[in-house]
């Protein structure tokens, strides 16, 4: 086994195991013994649960924030309720435990690690970007508000998974969208 199918292994196990138990919950002898990684390349490759707590959210946010992604691209009349009819569908996804990144920070706390905090806060930024692509150029108030939206309905369907959290969000942000083209103020 040469380090990057080590790696896949790693991230594949912790994935799973962090996304479904908690980062605290889960030790680096579960992971190895779940990846079938000898401890010395787990260490090798990932040298601190940092490092591999990191990593896992890294690979999260590029496969999250490309699948959104491109659900707006493939819905170009409507971009905006891609987004919440993407999250829909996310919401109803068997294991759905809310957004991995919020998880990890509410474990950690404001003062976990700074390399899993930068992760968080990067993937943050980066949907907030694409909700401000979504919302159009000039309109950082709206991409703020549907930011809000995206939060709260993930927060909501954490605890009751399934569509309706999205539905419900994606009926206001439509509701924020029609104020907008208006041009009038909520």
């Amino acid at each position: 086994m040469d380090d990057e199918e080590a790696r896949t292994r790693l991230l594949d196990a912790a994935e799973a195991l962090f996304y479904a138990e908690g980062i605290q919950a889960v030790g680096m002898d579960r992971i190895r013994a779940e990846s079938g990684v000898p401890l010395k390349r787990l260490y090798k490759v990932f040298p601190a649960k940092e490092a591999l707590v990191a990593g896992y959210l890294e690979r999260r946010d590029r496969r999250w924030i490309g699948s959104l992604r491109a659900a707006v691209a493939a819905a170009p009349a409507d971009p905006v309720r891609a987004v919440f009819d993407w999250l829909a569908a996310w919401f109803s996804e068997p294991g759905f435990r809310g957004c991995a990144f919020m998880n990890a920070y509410g474990e950690l706390g404001a003062a976990g690690p700074a390399g899993v905090l930068d992760v968080v806060r990067r993937h943050k930024t980066e949907l907030r970007e694409l909700l401000a692509e979504v919302a159009g150029p000039e309109r950082e108030e709206l991409a703020d508000q549907l930011l809000v939206l995206v939060e709260g309905a993930t927060a909501v369907a954490a605890l009751a998974p399934g569509p309706e959290p999205a539905r419900r969000a994606g009926t206001a942000a439509a509701a924020l969208l029609r104020t907008a083209a208006a041009g009038t103020r909520p």
